[in-house]
């Protein structure tokens, strides 16, 4: 018979493995999740999308240029985009009046939307995005395809912050301080 001998050198070496490999996957997925940097011509093709309202009218993205603007990519089966669709609005109610933009990107079923829009009315656009949507984020930076996904933009155009989860108010009262 094998008797295995476990000294506390041994116990201690594993243990301290096991953290090592623990904190390495913690910090690989960290990693994976952080949204990405975005080229130029990304920007810019961002800039000439088009997209239809639950009325049927179109959303040209042109329009919002050369103002702040935070663009929330949400869905109504995504319970942290439904929470912080209240937050975004109320800050957009006391914002626009300063040029703040808001607009929400729906990656979900126009009827949802719809639905969900008679319920929960917001006062700043919604856009029908579809699942096109999830490529239109990752092309901004959400490589994990997550959602919420956050874009604000500077009046110049520029990303100034990307956000994969949840908004806080601190979220937006950094933007709102930094003079987007």
């Amino acid at each position: 018979m094998t008797q295995t001998i476990h000294t506390p050198s041994r116990r201690r070496w594993l243990l301290g493995a096991g953290a090592l490999a623990a904190v390495g996957g913690a910090a690989l997925s960290w990693w994976r999740l952080q949204p990405r940097a975005l080229t130029s011509d990304v920007g810019q093709t961002f800039w000439t999308q088009k997209f239809e309202t639950v009325t049927g009218e179109v959303l040209d993205l042109a329009t919002f240029r050369g103002k702040p603007l935070l663009v929330n990519f949400w869905a109504t089966w995504c319970p942290p985009c439904v929470e912080e669709l209240p937050l975004i609005d109320a800050f957009w109610r006391e914002q626009h009046v300063n040029g703040f933009q808001v607009l929400a990107l729906a990656i979900d079923q126009p009827s949802a939307v719809k639905r969900f829009l008679a319920r929960q009315p917001l006062g700043f656009p919604i856009g029908l995005a579809g699942l096109g949507g999830t490529e239109l984020a990752k092309s901004l930076g959400n490589s994990a395809g997550g959602l919420p996904f956050s874009v604000f933009f500077k009046s110049d155009g520029a990303i100034w912050l990307q956000k994969l989860g949840q908004l806080s108010p601190d979220d937006l009262s950094r933007w709102r301080s930094q003079g987007a």
